[in-house]
């Protein structure tokens, strides 16, 4: 379960970097790592508990991060 948790942040981490190196996002390299982190945290921690997700932990990563990318900064931007 810990190994689990560790490479779920490793790949969140990883997905923030680049998105925000290929364009994808304008928020800066942190924001976006955390925002990824946070995410992949979140369905992370609702999969264990309501076994919602896929089969593979790195796909729960990838999927979470990418959600978490699209809905987050999206949601406060209509809000300036």
């Amino acid at each position: 379960m810990f190994p689990v948790l560790i490479g779920t942040v490793v790949i969140a981490g990883i997905i923030g970097y680049a998105s925000e190196k290929t364009g994808f996002t304008k928020n800066g390299i942190i924001p976006s790592i955390i925002i990824c982190v946070g995410g992949a945290f979140l369905f992370y921690f609702v999969q264990i508990m309501f076994h919602i997700g896929f089969r593979s932990p790195g796909l729960n990563a990838i999927a979470a991060s990418i959600g978490a990318l699209l809905i987050v900064p999206t949601h406060w931007r209509g809000r300036r």
